[in-house]
């Protein structure tokens, strides 16, 4: 290795790593939660379900991560995020190997729930990283980056399930994603700590910026998940997540058998076309996380925020009902891709909502939101396939999430990001005209 590389790796800030490992994170996380539906057609014949079954296993994730969201942000903020990183991905890994041993709708829904309780506090934890780690003026990037995780995870799974599936069959896919895990959690034991403080040789310049300049704070206070909920603010963010989730979980969950079954394209093209559009969410989310920062230099917080998700929102929606409407499966591939772009432009908004106003309990916050969110993604699973069965219409559903979708951009006049979090002490202060 030359001197000149060795000085770039030594001069490379220690916030920019632990980013690489958040970002590593959320792309194993998608790249487990995206094969189930990747090898979705496969999984349906060879199990013999329809759609409505195949909904119920979509779900059972989608619930179980929706229940241990709350718990698993609260222990984040309790104990720190790297002992729930590590618990997290060790379940994870483990129950997506034994999802390949499943025999019927019985134990794949069974396991398929076991998982998503593994993989419930991913982002919640990553959120508290980001307070404790990154400047406020650097949330909107490091967010950013987390996000993209989340898109090449997507994008490259296609290209490597797809052809495990056809040489070995649809249940290899999951034993090889399954063991990559534990190699990550290696990493995180190894080198990564909860605070800069607590990290060896960081640069004390560098640990003394973070400090003076994060949303975190020793001296501000805890606050209950419950007193969360009773604030007007915190459920317009929730009920705008709740919505926002319809349209991901579509596209992580059941796009691929939409375009196999519903506009019949190949496996092979439907490969492609979702290669394509997680692509196209990467680069909508690094612009996003770019034009989140100027806006809220330029034009305030709270109008950067909302510009930032009601556009996201609404015109995600807009391209599913073009989508839904077109007759050409070539315009169809193009308005889902630019949906996706669209959805990825604006969403990280909610998560930098969650550290405005979270700070100390953004950990808390946002798993509050992720419930909403998962619970969203649950009927979507459910509401998605029952539809199908009933109509024996692919695009019905796509009306239905542009409704959706557009209540959710709504909802974003409602989120008010410069308004932090009420401890117990002022909600009791507060009339209940003024909460709700």
């Amino acid at each position: 290795m030359s001197t000149t590389l060795k000085n770039r790796i030594k001069n490379f800030s220690y916030r920019n790593r632990v980013l690489i490992l958040l970002c590593s994170l959320t792309t194993l996380t998608y790249l487990d939660r995206i094969c189930i539906s990747i090898v979705g057609v496969r999984v349906k014949a060879d199990l013999d379900l329809n759609n409505t079954q195949f909904g119920w296993v979509l779900a059972s994730f989608a619930l179980a991560y929706a229940l241990f969201e709350i718990p698993s942000g609260v222990l984040g903020d309790k104990i720190g995020p790297r002992a729930v990183f590590i618990r997290i991905v060790i379940w994870w890994s483990l129950f997506t190997i034994v999802t390949g041993f499943t025999t019927g709708l019985i134990s794949l829904i069974i396991v398929r729930f076991l998982f998503g309780m593994g993989e419930s506090g991913t982002y919640p934890n990553s959120l508290i990283v980001v307070s404790r780690w990154f400047p406020r003026s650097e949330n909107g990037r490091a967010l950013s980056w987390i996000g993209v995780g989340s898109q090449i995870g997507s994008a490259i799974a296609p290209l490597i399930i797809v052809p495990i599936a056809v040489a070995y069959g649809w249940r290899m896919p999951f034993f090889v994603n399954g063991l990559i895990g534990f190699v990550w959690v290696f990493i995180c034991y190894r080198w990564f700590r909860n605070f800069p403080s607590e990290m060896k040789k960081i640069p004390e310049k560098e640990k003394n910026y973070i400090e003076a300049n994060c949303r975190y704070s020793p001296d501000h206070p805890s606050i209950s998940w419950i007193t969360i909920l009773k604030q007007r603010n915190t459920l317009a963010l929730m009920m705008m997540y709740f919505c926002c989730q319809w349209a991901n979980y579509f596209f992580v969950a059941w796009m691929p058998v939409y375009l196999q079954e519903g506009r019949h394209f190949s496996e092979n093209e439907m490969k492609m076309i979702t290669f394509t559009l997680f692509v196209a969410g990467f680069a909508g989310l690094l612009l996003g996380g770019f034009c989140s920062d100027w806006l809220v230099r330029k034009k305030g917080l709270k109008f950067g925020r909302r510009f930032m998700g009601m556009t996201g929102l609404g015109l995600c929606g807009v391209f599913l009902l073009l989508a839904g409407l077109s007759t050409q499966n070539n315009i169809t591939a193009v308005s889902l891709i630019l949906s996706n772009a669209f959805f990825s432009f604006g969403v990280m908004s909610s998560y930098a909502v969650c550290a405005d106003i979270g700070r100390n309990n953004s950990g808390t916050l946002t798993g509050a939101m992720n419930f909403c969110g998962q619970m969203g993604a649950f009927f979507l699973a459910i509401i998605f396939g029952k539809v199908l069965d009933l109509t024996n219409n692919f695009n019905a559903p796509l009306y239905v999430l542009f409704i959706v979708e557009l209540t959710g951009c709504c909802l974003w006049l409602a989120i008010n990001p410069t308004k932090p979090l009420k401890d117990n002490l002022e909600m009791n202060q507060v009339s209940p005209s003024q909460i709700f």
